[in-house]
């Protein structure tokens, strides 16, 4: 398999693009596995610009679309990707916690905002009046949903907020860090791998001034 390498200009101090750089307990990023055109012998030149570029304007234009879709359409999508996730723990019944209470979910780069509650099943409201409010860009919650990322290092750097009742938030918190993300639906747990994977690749590139090479 080959692997992705990174190096300055002048092809000197190469070493292996690792998402245990930055995540220790994750796996190598391996671009070639999912883009296998790319040959190992081929240069590939990425400019820190571009991955800066790439990194700050998606959101923007995803935000975009999302402030325009009608709520009961976004409600739809929300409570399937929220049963997706989180199959395993409603099918042990660990979501008991969260009845008649609401946690509200705000993705503060996409403009999206909701509260996901629980009552013999999932429910999706608009932000009325939550009991604990996580608010994160979502690069972020895209990493703790892939299970790159944990809640609690992303709260340490204040990159995740938890605002309201404090041992709920504590719950919520503890369920998000024991979901078992092999147990994702083969589909959902592939999109997840390599978005995730592209997202560090360019959030390394986006730190560092270097020439990558596949």
């Amino acid at each position: 398999m080959h692997s992705i390498r990174a190096g300055i200009l002048t092809g000197i101090d190469i070493h292996e693009i690792d998402l245990k750089q930055h995540y220790p307990h994750k796996q190598p990023v391996n671009l070639a596995h999912f883009y296998p055109w790319m040959m190992p012998s081929m240069p590939f030149i990425f400019p820190r610009q571009i991955a800066d570029a790439v990194i700050s304007k998606a959101p923007n234009l995803l935000a975009k679309p999302l402030v325009l879709t009608p709520f009961p359409l976004k409600k739809q999508l929300l409570l399937q990707l929220s049963r997706a996730l989180l199959q395993e723990a409603l099918a042990q019944g660990a979501l008991a916690f969260l009845t008649d209470k609401w946690v509200a979910i705000e993705v503060t780069d996409l403009q999206l905002s909701f509260e996901i509650g629980y009552q013999q099943g999932l429910l999706v409201r608009p932000v009325t009046a939550a009991d604990v409010t996580f608010r994160a860009k979502s690069d972020d919650l895209l990493l703790i949903a892939a299970g790159i990322e944990d809640p609690d290092s992303l709260f340490f750097r204040r990159e995740l907020s938890i605002e309201g009742d404090t041992e709920l938030g504590l719950q919520v918190k503890n369920l998000l860090t024991s979901l078992d993300h092999d147990q994702l639906a083969p589909v959902l747990k592939l999109g997840l791998s390599s978005v995730s994977k592209v997202l560090v690749w360019l959030q390394q590139q986006s730190s560092t001034k270097t020439a990558i090479y596949l």
